[in-house]
């Protein structure tokens, strides 16, 4: 079992909550979870996201663990001397300020090669801002379609499905995450629905 999936698996039996309680507040089966937990598969971050969010901790606490609300530095150096954490999407990721878990924003470089992504659009809670450093790439948000190049930028509500397609053999990108928790309706919008039946 790798690190993510023992730290998922702990944190959800912190929470003394059963994979049924976690899986339905993510919106996938328990069998998928039950995967991610044994290390079986390596979802893509929307996926993580999501647990995080049902987890009620930030996606950096989720992925990288630590403790620590102070100013941190990655070096160029120290980055390159990082593996890419591959998923099953067929990109791979560099999460930055790993050591503070508990921050608003969520950024991660992003490498994704043509020929190896994984069509399939993906959502997830909040907004994000992408910033092309090296290649090409068409992004779809919604039903648009965006080519983008270094020195792009495009920033989107990630609730809306999105997914990639390299256009070079490699595109490398920032990707910077807002989260922000599933709306939830107040008692008296539920009530209003119930007076308009």
């Amino acid at each position: 079992m790798n690190e993510l999936a023992s730290r998922i698996r702990r944190l959800r039996l912190r929470q003394q909550r059963t994979l049924l309680d976690v899986a339905k507040r993510c919106g996938f089966t328990v069998s998928l979870l039950s995967k991610i937990e044994s290390g079986k598969t390596a979802p893509p971050l929307s996926t993580l996201a999501k647990i995080a969010t049902a987890l009620g901790v930030g996606l950096g606490r989720l992925i990288e663990g630590g403790q620590e609300d102070s100013t941190v530095l990655t070096s160029v150096r120290e980055r390159a001397g990082r593996t890419l954490t591959m998923t099953d999407k067929g990109y791979g990721f560099h999460l930055l300020a790993a050591e503070r878990p508990n921050k608003i924003m969520q950024p991660f470089i992003f490498v994704a090669e043509r020929g190896k992504i994984k069509r399939g659009a993906l959502a997830h809670c909040g907004e994000e801002f992408i910033y092309v450093l090296d290649g090409r790439m068409r992004y779809f948000v919604g039903g648009s379609a965006h080519i983008l190049g270094a020195g792009d930028s495009l920033y989107f509500s990630s609730e809306e499905e999105h997914d990639l397609e390299p256009l070079t053999a490699r595109v490398t990108y920032l990707a910077v995450f807002v989260e922000r928790a599933p709306a939830v309706k107040t008692v008296s919008q539920q009530s209003k629905k119930k007076t308009r039946r």
